[in-house]
């Protein structure tokens, strides 16, 4: 596994830090306008990093593993971007009622933050192990 340089980890750890001070915010609905918008810069920043990590391995169950942290890196960025659609609403006019709009979208942010970050802990926790048998 590529490591990387002290300034990716410290991006890496900040963008970790950020999600979580935004989603926690935005949950307890304190300036939600504004919080959203830091989530989005977290999970920009944990998911670019975390991207960078690459694998230059052969074993095909760290590849794998890594293809599902890919999978969830992307519902992180899709939930900032719910996040922020539940703050200002941009989606609303794409729906013909505002129940249709609840429905489908308001507030489903937090459904794919809860996937992602269970597809990371299961995925940093088997890496990890899968590296370690690999030594």
């Amino acid at each position: 596994m590529k490591r990387l340089t002290k300034w990716q980890s410290l991006l890496f750890l900040l963008g970790g830090v950020l999600m979580v001070m935004g989603a926690g915010s935005f949950a307890f609905m304190w300036r939600q306008q504004v919080v959203c918008w830091i989530f989005f810069a977290g999970a920009v920043l944990f998911t670019t990093m975390q991207s960078m990590q690459i694998y230059d391995g052969n074993n095909f169950v760290v590849k794998r593993l890594k293809r599902i942290q890919a999978v969830a890196n992307i519902f992180f960025l899709l939930s900032a971007l719910l996040m922020i659609d539940t703050a200002y609403m941009c989606f609303r006019p794409l729906f013909s009622s505002f129940t249709t709009y609840a429905e489908y979208v308001y507030n489903k942010w937090v459904v794919l933050l809860l996937i992602a970050a269970l597809l990371e802990i299961y995925t940093t926790h088997r890496i990890d192990s899968e590296m370690k048998r690999d030594e």
